[in-house]
């Protein structure tokens, strides 16, 4: 009997549910779904450009586990993008994580730490202090802006 499938830490919800040809109604096409934590591998191991231990550790899954999850995720993003078919994003066993995104006016590097640690003395990559807290992914905030992740 296999184990139970643990939650899968994953940074936000996604901005957009569904993606499809122009011009073809969503009727007319099959759909492959992909889940939140497969969006999730890939956003970290594609955009962000994580390892795969860095990624496997934020998603809190073994690598293997981060390995496979990139693995079927890579694999439906190629089938819609060269057969043509509609992407949906939802579902999985996931976990939201509770985490504030900074961004540094200096060397604009954006950096992520979790409720409840305090705020960040300086910028970890280049030790300036002018920094800002930005939104994320979790949808804009009061006076925050959107922060490009690099």
């Amino acid at each position: 009997m296999p184990r139970p499938r643990c939650c899968r830490r994953v940074a936000g919800e996604p901005v957009c549910r569904i993606f499809k040809p122009v011009a073809v109604p969503l009727s007319s096409l099959e759909e492959i779904v992909l889940s939140l934590d497969e969006l999730e591998a890939i956003r970290l191991a594609d955009l962000e450009g994580l390892y795969h231990e860095q990624a496997a550790a934020k998603m809190n899954v073994s690598r293997q586990t981060f390995g496979r999850i990139l693995d079927a995720a890579r694999a439906k993003v190629a089938r819609v993008l060269v057969k043509g078919h509609a992407l949906r994003i939802e579902g999985g066993e996931i976990e939201v994580s509770a985490t504030r995104v900074f961004r540094c006016e200096q060397c604009e590097h954006t950096w992520d730490l979790p409720y409840g640690v305090g705020r960040p003395a300086e910028c970890p990559a280049c030790k300036s202090r002018s920094f800002r807290r930005c939104h994320g992914q979790q949808g804009q905030e009061e006076g925050m802006e959107e922060c490009p992740r690099k």
